[in-house]
């Protein structure tokens, strides 16, 4: 493998996160294994407890237990929580160029979980997957391979060329390729590794030696990162603006729709 592969190390999937998955796959999850995976880390159960007493969730009294704050969060919520608290601290982003790395990951798994609601039939754990960790490859790039916190500096000035174009030119691969690699190795379901492989071509866009879910996950997850923009106020970015009504379309969504979507979310947010 040549180029910046070489640099490249991936870090091991937390066990703990390892753990949570584990006790969470088949029809009936493991609330008890649950329960005491989120125990074994004090910063992580205070985190759960200051959701559970969020806006978003405050009702009655407030909350100083672990459990009580799992039964007011919800499995699906206490989970998306736990995972992004051990991906967060898993893979530490410390470069300027990346700022706010995981607070946009996770306002984009927000986004996402809204456009699925939409969509019949997709996972909602996929669609939480993909949308926190599509991105990962940028802080394990900017963690190993020398200068590429001036690529990410380069690729947002430049207007000729994608963010991608510009990482390959400079090392020889994307933050695409590695973050697959990361999905890959922290044993991630194939589609979301596909996906977050694909996440920045969509010429294919239903080519049929893909599956279908694939593609929905990647349209999803463009929708999802312009809401995500424009909650925050950041502009359309070129993806949007070149491949934005092509994955609507395959979402079979309407451009009207965007504006009921940014609402949810901005409930989502403002509650959280």
């Amino acid at each position: 493998m040549g180029g910046a592969h070489r640099e490249i190390v991936i870090p091991p999937c937390p066990e703990l996160l390892q753990s949570l998955r584990e006790a969470l796959a088949g029809a009936e999850p493991d609330l008890a294994a649950v329960a005491r995976i989120a125990g074994k880390d004090v910063a992580m159960a205070a985190t759960l407890i200051r959701n559970a007493n969020g806006a978003r969730f405050a009702a009655g009294q407030p909350l100083s237990t672990l459990g009580q704050a799992m039964n007011r969060l919800g499995l699906e919520t206490t989970a998306a929580l736990m995972t992004g608290f051990l991906a967060r601290h898993a893979l530490p982003v410390r470069h300027a160029q990346l700022q706010g790395f995981w607070e946009r990951a996770a306002l984009r798994s927000t986004a996402l979980a809204v456009v699925a609601r939409r969509l019949p039939g997709l996972s909602a754990d996929l669609a939480y997957s993909f949308g926190l960790f599509c991105d990962v490859g940028m802080p394990v790039l900017a963690q190993c391979v020398r200068g590429y916190g001036g690529t990410l500096a380069e690729a947002a000035a430049r207007i000729d060329r994608s963010m991608v174009a510009t990482e390959n030119a400079n090392h020889r691969t994307d933050h695409c390729v590695v973050g697959a690699m990361v999905a890959r190795a922290w044993g991630f379901a194939p589609q979301v590794v596909c996906a977050i492989r694909l996440h920045h071509d969509f010429a294919g866009l239903g080519a049929s030696d893909i599956e279908p879910e694939v593609h929905t996950l990647g349209a999803a997850g463009l929708v999802a990162e312009h809401l995500m923009r424009q909650e925050i106020g950041l502009p359309a970015d070129a993806d949007w603006k070149a491949h934005g009504s092509t994955c609507l379309e395959w979402l079979t969504l309407h451009a009207e729709d965007l504006e009921d979507l940014l609402n949810e979310l901005g409930q989502e947010t403002v509650a959280a």
